[in-house]
């Protein structure tokens, strides 16, 4: 059974977007089936995974305004064994034309349905703020992966994702879940960080991944070269550390799977 994973937080900089193109490239490594869905209008996941304008006919645009099917819009990320239905500036103009459609909400969940049974995982790289892009992710998602660096304004800026879930749930996706929150740019020397780390526990338990990543020289030089650290170097302290976060969640999903059928046998 495959899994939709919105990876979002409204506050930028927090390595959302390394967080995709590298979970993505880890999930392959432990031989999963995943897709990338770029829904930034910045196109960074695109670029981050070596896959520029002329690469791709059609992009995340096409898709959501129903010009083209999900399937046709699949790229293979060769370095990493990913597929990714790309993105570029054209999803700004999505924006503003989805606001008049009908069901303007579900489009990419009908989308992704097309395709879903041909993956274990679909990543979705979320846009730096809460527009209809966004909406359309969350409604779209089994789960949210929340990266978080933990500074001084960490949980402030939580709140209003919070509460966007929320209304998610309530309305258009009762199923949605937080999948997880992932402490990111971790430097354990940093007595803030480890505050705001051990606050994060604190109130979201073991929603609060065990895997953290930490600042890493580089995992940010290999989107300039067009590969996941993965590829880059994998032996890498920020490679290793998402090889890491793609085991944790992979084992979590497994042992969630098989809880019925042990309810059952007890």
């Amino acid at each position: 059974m495959s899994k939709v994973i919105a990876v979002t937080n409204q506050k930028g900089g927090v390595g959302k977007t390394t967080t995709c193109v590298n979970l993505a490239a880890a999930l392959v490594n432990l031989s999963q089936r995943v897709l990338l869905v770029d829904l930034d209008p910045q196109g960074n996941a695109t670029v981050g995974s070596g896959v520029h304008k002329g690469d791709y006919r059609y992009s995340g645009y096409e898709v959501l305004m129903d010009q083209v099917s999900s399937r046709e819009a699949l790229v293979h990320v060769e370095s990493a064994g990913y597929m990714l239905i790309p993105a570029d500036g054209d999803l700004t103009a999505a924006e503003v034309e989805l606001l008049e459609q009908p069901g303007r909400e579900q489009r990419l969940r009908r989308q992704l349905a097309r395709i879903r049974d041909d993956f274990d995982y679909i990543l979705i790289d979320c846009p730096p703020s809460l527009n209809i892009l966004t909406v359309n992710a969350l409604v779209a998602a089994d789960g949210v992966l929340i990266p978080i660096q933990c500074e001084y304004y960490a949980l402030e800026g939580l709140t209003a994702l919070l509460d966007t879930i929320r209304r998610i749930q309530q309305t258009v996706n009762k199923n949605l879940q937080i999948e997880g929150l992932l402490r990111t740019m971790f430097d354990p020397r940093n007595n803030l960080a480890n505050q705001v780390g051990a606050q994060l526990i604190q109130h979201f338990n073991d929603k609060v991944y065990r895997t953290m990543i930490p600042r890493n020289v580089r995992l940010a030089e290999a989107p300039s070269h067009g590969l996941p650290a993965l590829q880059y170097d994998r032996y890498s302290r920020g490679a290793i550390a998402y090889m890491t976060l793609a085991s944790e969640i992979v084992r979590k999903d497994r042992k969630a799977a098989q809880l019925p059928n042990a309810a059952r046998e007890n």
